[in-house]
């Protein structure tokens, strides 16, 4: 990348946006001409004409990459991993371990406004890394250089983030839902309503994830 006065301003909002949304069917592109992202969504028939004008305009878009799915965990990994309060951490490492991991890790710090504000500012930090790696990789010119500057990489934690790994080598979720089972068939037949009636109670008020929420 290298500025030029003559080169539009990207729409760096939208950019980010489009970096950070990781979707197999959403594609994002940069024009070179006015600045704008043009995003095209796989299932959308109406965006067969920006399909058209990308094909037809050779050299004036330029394919953004987002951060993988497996990129995005890891900043969530290292955030967990500079959490302080040993049982918020802790109930951390349970949230991301597993399909719906995002879901459950934002659900989770929605109890906890500081570490939340916390976690955006971390992200934001990394995906501005990511970004401006990117552009750095491009033979393109633009008009400006990216308002966040050029942020440092967060320190990293003196200890790794550990899970915890049951005696049968299964991960800590795996863990929990078989001590879950060992206690139930240890319990008398006459207090499993119950035991029944509550684990219902929290399946009912635990949120859903929909299809294709992450990352996000």
């Amino acid at each position: 990348m290298r500025v030029s006065p003559d080169a539009p301003k990207p729409d760096w909002p939208a950019l980010e946006t489009a970096f950070e949304h990781n979707a197999p069917e959403t594609h994002s592109y940069l024009d070179l001409k006015t600045g704008q992202v043009v995003t095209i969504v796989d299932s959308r028939p109406e965006d067969e004409e920006k399909r058209q004008l990308i094909r037809k305009s050779e050299g004036r878009f330029v394919h953004l990459d987002p951060a993988s799915s497996r990129e995005q965990y890891r900043w969530m990994e290292r955030f967990v991993s500079s959490v302080p309060d040993d049982a918020l951490r802790e109930r951390l490492v349970l949230a991301i371990d597993g399909k719906g991991a995002f879901r459950r890790f934002k659900d989770v710090l929605l109890s906890y406004p500081v570490e939340r504000d916390r976690w955006f500012t971390y992200r934001g930090n990394l995906l501005h890394i990511y970004i401006n790696s990117w552009l750095i990789t491009q033979d393109m010119a633009l008009g400006e250089n990216p308002p966040w500057g050029d942020p440092e990489q967060p320190p990293e934690p003196d200890v790794p983030l550990e899970k915890p790994i049951g005696t049968r080598g299964e991960g800590p979720t795996e863990t929990l839902r078989r001590q879950a089972r060992e206690l139930i068939d240890a319990l008398p037949a006459l207090e499993l309503p119950s035991v029944i009636a509550y684990l219902r109670f929290l399946r009912e008020k635990a949120p859903s994830v929909e299809p294709g929420q992450e990352p996000e």
